[in-house]
């Protein structure tokens, strides 16, 4: 096949440290391209994921992270570069809207935010004309009228993560400084139980340096270790000798990518039984999920996990591979179902979600 894949304009593929998506992204594009697949990528022209970029993109504009503006130009210039390849799979909100796209090529979104009612909406139109990818059974479950394709969890790539000791003694977080992930709550319950805690978080947009100043910076102590934001080694290693990863998210996360992060090196995970966590963490074997004040009293049980079971599960359910060959099936039966350019189609949803 040759596949066109669509990245969003804020940040490169790969992303140097933040950038779930585009994480997503550069594995797709990778696993795709060893199996035989042509793929053209649009992206940031700073992407350094060894596929071919669209020619004619821009920089990486992460100030205008968010904005309409910056999100419709990439677009424009994306659909320019792709009129032919034999399907598009597009990471951003607008593209699958661009009524310029080149015709009779099948497009495929995912869904990597949460389906509030506006992003409803916006899927619900999508849906229309062309395939809809949930990344869990919770986030499709969030919005019923919208029609889901298929819903395919996301994989990483084990080649470069270490299987670590667990030996460092300590908890660690990795996330974003905002409430919703829970870094107070993590404070909360490394000093209930007499663990030092290490944080690696993302700190950039304004909200986000705010909160750090005005909620998270007055609570830290000589029992936490800041360390800012840090690059896919150095959290590897963060993840891999601590006892446990502790995620007490408080909302409904569509997946959970550090979930699986920290599995991989081996970790299990201690975290809040909300959004997609079930799917990810099988409770007494992988980690424990709970409510956020039943955390504490699980971390014992956790540092006597299986590190090595930790770490199959990330290969056997949340690998590279896996994820490549749930999408190219599904490109697969999208070509074959394709109309003569110009007729309008149904895209089949999955019934199983």
């Amino acid at each position: 096949m040759r596949i066109g894949l669509v990245s969003g304009p804020w940040i490169p593929v790969p992303p140097a440290t933040y950038g779930g998506t585009e994480r997503v992204v550069d594995t797709l594009a990778r696993g795709f391209a060893a199996r035989g697949h042509e793929v053209l990528l649009a992206a940031p022209t700073e992407s350094t994921c060894p596929v071919p970029l669209v020619p004619g993109m821009r920089p990486a504009d992460y100030k205008g992270m968010g904005t309409s503006l910056s999100e419709l130009s990439h677009v424009v210039r994306a659909y320019e570069g792709l009129a032919d390849v034999d399907i598009i799979h597009d990471h951003t909100l607008a593209g699958p809207l661009y009524m310029h796209r080149p015709g009779g090529i099948p497009v495929v979104t995912t869904i990597h935010g949460p389906l509030h009612a506006r992003a409803a909406d916006i899927y619900r139109a999508i849906a229309r004309a062309g395939a809809v990818i949930a990344i869990s059974r919770d986030q499709a479950s969030h919005a019923p009228g919208v029609p889901v394709t298929r819903v395919i969890h996301h994989g990483m790539d084990l080649a470069a993560v270490p299987v670590g000791t667990g030996g460092g003694g300590y908890l660690c977080f990795v996330g974003r400084s905002c409430p919703d992930k829970g870094l107070l709550e993590a404070i909360s319950i490394a000093r209930e139980v007499g663990m030092r805690l290490k944080i690696a978080v993302k700190m950039r947009e304004p909200e986000e340096v705010r909160y750090f100043r005005d909620v998270v910076e007055p609570m830290l102590g000589s029992n936490e270790d800041f360390m800012g934001e840090v690059d896919d080694a150095t959290k590897y290693r963060l993840m891999g000798e601590a006892v446990a990863f502790l995620n007490p998210i408080q909302w409904a996360e569509p997946f959970g990518l550090v979930m699986i992060e920290a599995l991989a090196t081996g970790t299990p995970v201690v975290g809040t039984a909300v959004g997609a966590a079930e799917e990810i963490v099988e409770h007494g074997r992988t980690g424990f999920l709970g409510a956020t004040e039943q955390l504490a009293d699980f971390i014992p049980a956790a540092a006597g996990l299986d590190r090595a079971v930790c770490r199959s599960a990330v290969q056997g359910r949340f690998s590279a591979e896996r994820m490549v060959a749930d999408h190219l099936r599904l490109y697969a039966e999208l070509i074959e179902r394709r109309p003569p350019a110009g007729v309008p189609h149904a895209v089949p949803v999955d019934q199983n979600r």
